[in-house]
Parts: C-alpha cells; structure tokens; sequence
C-alpha cells in the first residue's frame, strides 16, 4: 500500500520485507553484533529522575495548574484573549 501525503508519495511497505538480503543475512547481522552496540537500558539510565530546580519547577506548575482547574471549574477563570490571539497567530504562522 503507498500512502500519498500532500501530495507526495511515502514508501510503499512499512516496517516489513528485507529487501537487501535474505532473513537468514540480518539475523546472523544482528547476532554478531552483539556486545558491540548500545543498550536503551544504559543510555536512558538515570533519564527519569528529576534534578532539584526542575524538581521546584514542577512542584510550582503543578500549583499553578490546580489553581487554573479551580478557576474554571468555578467560572472564574478569565483569559486575556489578545495573548490568546497573538499566541495562536504566532503558532499558526511559525508552522
């Protein structure tokens, strides 16, 4: 199945056949390949975890979203609608 896209013509088989060489050729590939690459495991090491100022800074959104929901859900809430509109425009433009 290709899949066109605006216009342009995507690839035909997605995440299937291996049309440079036999099954047996990129099993054996990636077998020997073993010890040699990276693992996920050991570069994402560590990647969750949040470092003290990111730590406040969320602690500090976090706040500030409860306190936006609190002002919704009460009617309260009252957005400045040309930040609104010159952030929309900004996006709408930058892509």
């Amino acid at each position: 199945m290709t899949v066109e896209f605006f216009g342009v013509r995507g690839v035909g088989q997605i995440g299937g056949l291996n049309k440079t060489g036999s099954a047996g050729n990129a099993q054996k590939t990636a077998k020997s390949s073993g010890k040699e690459g990276t693992s996920f495991a050991s570069s994402l090491h560590g990647a969750g975890r949040i470092s003290g100022p990111a730590r406040a800074e969320e602690a500090e959104r976090a706040a500030r979203v409860q306190a936006l929901k609190g002002q919704v859900a009460s009617g309260q809430y009252d957005p400045d609608l040309n930040k609104v509109a010159s952030s929309l425009l900004r996006f709408l433009v930058d892509g």
